[in-house]
């Protein structure tokens, strides 16, 4: 018993010896205005958290828009393009065909390859031009508008080709027709000797 009340003793002594911050903790003290302060900063935060959403939100569906209607533009330029080369084809084919047939030059049995030729790139014109109206006008063929952008783009590029190539028979025909008048000349030619 002596033994607790000396250790009891020197117990209460170092109690008493050591500073009052070390003994003692209680409640933690809060500051109201900072907490508060904090509290409006992050519903202030959550705020432009919740705008920059909005805005990107925005953004994604005016981006959505303008790929739309850029396609739109696309469609519009290879459908345009398209009519200038169907426009050429049937210019070459109304003024250049009549002149090329109506040459004494080409031979009878010329007359229908050549027509032949030139009818049937005019007839795959025409079949593009009723399978772009199908593309453009029906919703029977499930297309965004970037694939028939695409579509077109490539119709495009065939009505160019029509036109080169309908230009190439066109200059070959006509270089057969001098050719053949050379030589008409040359063979008729009066000789001075």
């Amino acid at each position: 018993m002596k033994h607790k009340f000396k250790l009891l003793g020197i117990a209460l002594t170092f109690a008493l010896l050591m500073p009052a911050g070390v003994a003692c903790q209680g409640m933690p003290v809060y500051d109201n205005t900072n907490f508060i302060s904090f509290t409006k900063s992050l519903i202030e935060s959550a705020k432009q958290t919740s705008e920059l959403l909005k805005t990107v939100q925005f953004l994604k569906q005016q981006k959505e828009n303008i790929e739309k209607v850029n396609n739109v533009i696309k469609q519009l330029k290879a459908v345009r393009e398209m009519a200038r080369n169907n426009q050429k084809l049937f210019d070459i084919v109304q003024d250049d065909l009549r002149e090329i047939l109506n040459s004494p030059y080409i031979k009878a049995d010329e007359v229908d390859r050549v027509s032949e030729s030139f009818n049937a790139i005019i007839e795959n014109s025409l079949e593009g031009l009723d399978y772009i109206d199908q593309i453009l006008s029906s919703d029977n063929l499930k297309m965004t508008d970037a694939e028939r952008a695409g579509v077109l783009k490539g119709m495009e590029l065939q009505s160019k080709e029509m036109v080169a190539e309908i230009e190439a028979k066109t200059r070959r025909y006509r270089e057969i027709i001098a050719f053949r008048e050379m030589q008409d000349k040359i063979n008729n030619r009066e000789t001075n000797y």
